[in-house]
Order: C-alpha cells, then sequence, then structure tokens
C-alpha cells in the first residue's frame, strides 16, 4: 500500500435512511477483502439500537456490524457520541462508551465543543490502528440551520480532508432534486464532494441515464454508482442488520408454525434481540400489541425499553398486564428481555428519578423479583450456561439502568467487563426473564425453546440447528458483492490512492 492512501473515506446522504449504513457495512468488508486493515466510524449516532464492546463500552448497533464486517472488534471510538431517546426527557448522550448525561437540543448543541473533542480524538486514536477509516454521515449534511453545530458531517470531513460520497434515495422520490440541493447548500465544502450514489433503484437503467448526465453536468460531480433495490437485505430504519427471507431453507418441509408476539412497545429498544426468529423456517414473528395476536401466541415477548416505567403504564391502559396475567394460566410462554424482565417483577422502585417522576410502580407481578433503579448503567458481555441444563452455553451483553433481586437462578453467567460472576434471570412455571440481550443468538439455546413448543402441539423436535453467525457472514459477503457490482470501485480506489 502506499505511503500517500488518505486515511479516510466518507459517505454521506441526502436524508435519513438513505442507505448509509448498508453502504459503509459492503465497503468496510470489502476493503477488508482487499487486505486493508479497515475500520468503520460514525461521530454521532442516535439509535436505540446498541452493542456493547468487550471493555463494557456501549456504541451503535451499525458500528458493531460495520466492524464485524471489517473483521476488526467493535471500539468505543468507532462510535464516540450515541443519542438515546428518551422522551421529553431529551437524549441520553453516550460519550466514549459511558453515560455522559440526558439532555435536550439546546444544552446538546451547547457542548458542541466538548463532544467535537471526544470526535477528533477517537478519528486520531484510530488512524494509528487502521490504514483506512470508512465513515459515516448523520441524516443530511445540508441541515444549513445546524451546520455550526455539526460534529458528524462535513466537519468530520474537513478534519480529515476525506473524500465525500453523496447517497440519494430514488426509492422516496426527488432523488436529483435532493442531490443537487445537498450539493449546492454545501458550497464551501463542495471539493470535498466527488461524487455521487443512487440507491434502491428499481427499474429500467435505460430510463435514468438521461437524468444521471444532467444532474452530471449540473454539479459537475460523477455518479460512482447506481444500487438497485435489495429485497431482504440491508440495514434497518434503526440501524440493525435486517436479514428476512434471504435463508436458504433446510427444512423445506418442515409442518407446524410456533408464533411469536413481540409487544409493540413506544420506546422500543435493541428490537433486533429477536432477528435470529426470522431464520427459523418453523416461527412466525410479529410485533403487536392486539388482543388477538397476543391470544394466539405460544410465546409472547415484553423486549427492553428506554422508558420502562412508561412502557410499563402503556401495557396497564391497554390492559395488556391483564391479558399477561391470564395468559399465563393457559401455559402461554412469557418471556421479558431487560426493561421486559422488569415489567414482570412484582416492584419497580425508582427512588433517584432515573426512569420517571413516579418514586414506585406495581410490575405485572409474574415473576418473584424486585427492581430498584439507580443513577448508574450496567454494561458490559457476558457468557455462562442455563442455570438447569449446564450444556446449554450462551453469550450476549447487558445494558440497563436499575438492579434486580429476588429469585435470581436462571443463568449462571460471568461478566467480562469486571470479571465476576453472577446469577440473573428469574423463572417461574412458563414465565422468565433476564436481562441478557442477543439471548437468542444462542443456537442451541434458540432451537431448544422452539423444539419445547413443538413437542407441546405433538410436533417432532427438529434437530438441525442453524448458525446465527454463519448467516450473519453470508449475509455480509452477499451484501458486499452486491454493492461492489453496483459501484464503480475504479473511481473508489483512486478516490482512496489505489
Amino acid at each position: 500500500m502506499e505511503d500517500k492512501l488518505p486515511k479516510a473515506l466518507m459517505i454521506q446522504g441526502t436524508s435519513s435512511n438513505a442507505g448509509k449504513s448498508l453502504i459503509v457495512t459492503a465497503l468496510c468488508r470489502i476493503m477488508r477483502r482487499n487486505g486493508i486493515n479497515v475500520a468503520p466510524f460514525k461521530a454521532q449516532n442516535m439509535s436505540l439500537q446498541s452493542f456493547i464492546t468487550k471493555d463494557g463500552g456501549e456504541i451503535g448497533l451499525a458500528q458493531a456490524i460495520q466492524a464485524f464486517a471489517a473483521k476488526v472488534e467493535p471500539d468505543i471510538y468507532m462510535n464516540p457520541v450515541l443519542l438515546k431517546a428518551s422522551g421529553e426527557q431529551g437524549s441520553q448522550v453516550i460519550v466514549h462508551g459511558k453515560v455522559y448525561k440526558t439532555m435536550k437540543p439546546k444544552e446538546y448543541y451547547s457542548e458542541r465543543e466538548k463532544l467535537w473533542k471526544a470526535v477528533t480524538y477517537s478519528l486520531d486514536y484510530l488512524k494509528t490502528k487502521h490504514e483506512l477509516l470508512i465513515i459515516e454521515g448523520a441524516g443530511s449534511p445540508a441541515e444549513i440551520n445546524l451546520i455550526e453545530h455539526d460534529i458528524v458531517n462535513m466537519a468530520v470531513a474537513e478534519y480529515l480532508n476525506a473524500p465525500v460520497i453523496i447517497v440519494g434515495d430514488i426509492d422516496r422520490g426527488g432523488v436529483f432534486a435532493s442531490i443537487y440541493g445537498t450539493v449546492k447548500l454545501l458550497k464551501f465544502h463542495e471539493t470535498l464532494i466527488k461524487g455521487f450514489i443512487i440507491n434502491k433503484f428499481r427499474g429500467d437503467f435505460d430510463i435514468l441515464l438521461p437524468g444521471i448526465k444532467e444532474i452530471e453536468n449540473l454539479i459537475n460531480k460523477p455518479c460512482i454508482g447506481i444500487i438497485p433495490y435489495l429485497k431482504d437485505a440491508g440495514i434497518s430504519a434503526e440501524d440493525g442488520l435486517s436479514l428476512t427471507s434471504s435463508i436458504n431453507n433446510q427444512i423445506s418441509l418442515l409442518t407446524g408454525t410456533i408464533k411469536i408476539v413481540v409487544l409493540r412497545l413506544r420506546y422500543i429498544s435493541n428490537f433486533s434481540d429477536f432477528d435470529p426468529f426470522k431464520i427459523e423456517p418453523d416461527v412466525e414473528l410479529i410485533y403487536s400489541l392486539r388482543k388477538e395476536d397476543l391470544l394466539n401466541a405460544d410465546i409472547i415477548i415484553i423486549p427492553g425499553s428506554k422508558k420502562t416505567i412508561e412502557d410499563l403504564k402503556l401495557i396497564k391502559e391497554l390492559g395488556v398486564d391483564e391479558l399477561l396475567r391470564k395468559l399465563s394460566k393457559n401455559r402461554t410462554e412469557i418471556i421479558g428481555i431487560c426493561g421486559g424482565f422488569q415489567m414482570l417483577g412484582k416492584t419497580l422502585i425508582d427512588p433517584h428519578g432515573v426512569e420517571s417522576s413516579l418514586k414506585e410502580i406495581d410490575g405485572i407481578g409474574l415473576l418473584p423479583v424486585e427492581t430498584i433503579f439507580h443513577p448508574y448503567k450496567i454494561t458490559t458481555q457476558v457468557e455462562g450456561y442455563v442455570n438447569s441444563k449446564p450444556s446449554i452455553t450462551i453469550k450476549g451483553y447487558e445494558i440497563h439502568m436499575g438492579e434486580t433481586s429476588g429469585e435470581i437462578n436462571l443463568f449462571h453467567i460471568k461478566r467480562l467487563a469486571t470479571g465476576e460472576s453472577i446469577f440473573d434471570g428469574a423463572t417461574r412455571e412458563n414465565i422468565w426473564g433476564t436481562y441478557i440481550h442477543g439471548i437468542f443468538e444462542n443456537d442451541s439455546f434458540r432451537r431448544l425453546i422452539i423444539n419445547k413448543h413443538r413437542v407441546k402441539k405433538g410436533l417432532k423436535p427438529v434437530e438441525f440447528i442453524f448458525s446465527w453467525q454463519k448467516i450473519k457472514e453470508d449475509f455480509i459477503e452477499k451484501l458486499a458483492d452486491n454493492i461492489a457490482s453496483s459501484l464503480s470501485m475504479e473511481r473508489i480506489w483512486r478516490l482512496i490512492g489505489i
């Protein structure tokens, strides 16, 4: 690799959800395939989908996925600022993996310089560890009312003198106007913009080409690629890996369906926890609060929540708590993950006002535990086993405010960030809860749960086990192939000096 190689390539979008995360993921894998020590970076991410690094830091899940694509360990410096929306309170601001404070927009913008130092420190650190950074912008870089507060788009590109590619989403309409407007509004940074990509295209390329030529002339920037609409392949709106029907079904004659309903909470977080069920051909997974769906479910899951008490109040307002208590007597399996685990207990106590103005609220009462919220946050990867079946091992991670006490005995785990060994989770008959995110990524454990319901329905258990990790890896490889074939990689190699 030549010494003149720039340290970065930046992907910005004309809007949120234009496809930046997907393209950065693919480019990380493409670069890695070519022997480049590459890492992803996003200065500021706003998402309730997060991941815990090995040292216990919290970053956006999208950056963790991009790190996997780059075949490097996810690092807190890959996403130095993470914002987690907390309703009227504003957003919880996480800096270098740890909670900084909860702020409303004006307060957040007033701390721009302090946050910018965290961004530049991270960039300088990553430059010493990697040959190339593939950087993702946020939203649109052309929000001219916010440019003076920018720490994630052109400010980053200028700091690194990084070439920028603008991505436009043709599926939402107005792609030529959005590309033109973005470039023209960024006239003071225009020299850094080296081209554009049209994403999510469906239709006849010949019909599109006249528009491509016209916009190239208008902005004096080349089209670097046209990416077709990739069905069932991408990064979801909340920055999680979206895998659905692209699985090669190896048990196509499988009979019977296990119905799983995840409660569609208002402040649902880390809903990617349940994606592994999508690869199972004998599972139907939906998100719902409808009584009809809950009555027909074999398994009901209460997911994590950024505002546990507020979502518990919603459950009570809708009468879902009463329904869950009735269904628990009918042997419906009811599972709580993180905030959902807390809700299943007897009481939630919040003496410091961490979650809400309520000091105490009754839980759903299906598990013999209670939770007390503390101002600090527990963030760690974990590994261990099912207490009653030590042969079933599990891995995952914790992200939660509050600690739960009572009959805690479901899993025996080691917290990797601290080295301490503890028990986690509680169970009572057909009801259980845990703090472990990613629990269903454990293939044997996931199949154990599904097979229990197959047997209950008089169906044979399934011995074949899908590997979630292999399917994620295959997906990233396929994504990289699709993106590489859709872009002018020669132009991109030139931009990064190869």
